[in-house]
């Protein structure tokens, strides 16, 4: 794998396709995913239709693994409203409670200018999901203005944050 970033034990690089075994297994039922991928994201799901959902190969992709070389978190990002927008963020539910989401988003926050020439990122967060919901409250990430033409605009928050804005942050 090429390292896209190393900081404290933590690596950050470009997923790999046994990474998409890994994350089928993280999601057990239709509520889960759903809240993860969002509703067009089929249930119950094949191998071939979790990498078509998850868009495989066509979005930039990245998995945060541990020294050991397990799969901790994962995340993509592509360009949305002209910001370096995330998605798909999710921490490997048997070390959640354990920062490794805010670990996910700084080290994505340090990566995703390189391939992106934008000055803000974005991201949609289920407003019931209040452990994310903090998480990116923690490193930044403001309520703004819900997008006219996006989806779910009475279950979820739209939060940006400044590509050069200082981070609050132990990383």
């Amino acid at each position: 794998m090429t390292v896209a970033l190393e900081r404290h034990g933590w690596i950050l690089g470009a997923s790999e396709e046994r990474d998409i075994d890994a994350l089928m297994k993280w999601f057990p039922d239709r509520e889960s995913v759903s809240v993860w991928g969002g509703p067009i994201f089929r249930f119950p799901f094949t191998r071939h239709s979790f990498a078509e959902d998850l868009h495989w190969g066509s979005m930039a992709s990245f998995s945060l693994r541990n020294q050991a070389g397990q799969l901790a978190a994962f995340g993509q990002v592509y360009k949305r409203y002209d910001r370096i927008h995330f998605a798909r963020l999710v921490a490997n539910p048997g070390m959640r409670r354990q920062g490794i989401g805010r670990r996910l988003v700084e080290m994505l926050m340090t990566v995703s200018p390189s391939i992106f020439d934008c000055g803000e990122y974005s991201l949609f967060v289920l407003r019931n999901n209040k452990p994310a919901y903090s998480c990116y409250l923690s490193v930044g990430f403001e309520v703004q203005e819900y997008p006219d033409d996006a989806p779910m605009a009475d279950a979820c928050y739209y939060l940006t944050r400044s590509v050069t804005a200082r981070p609050d942050n132990n990383s």
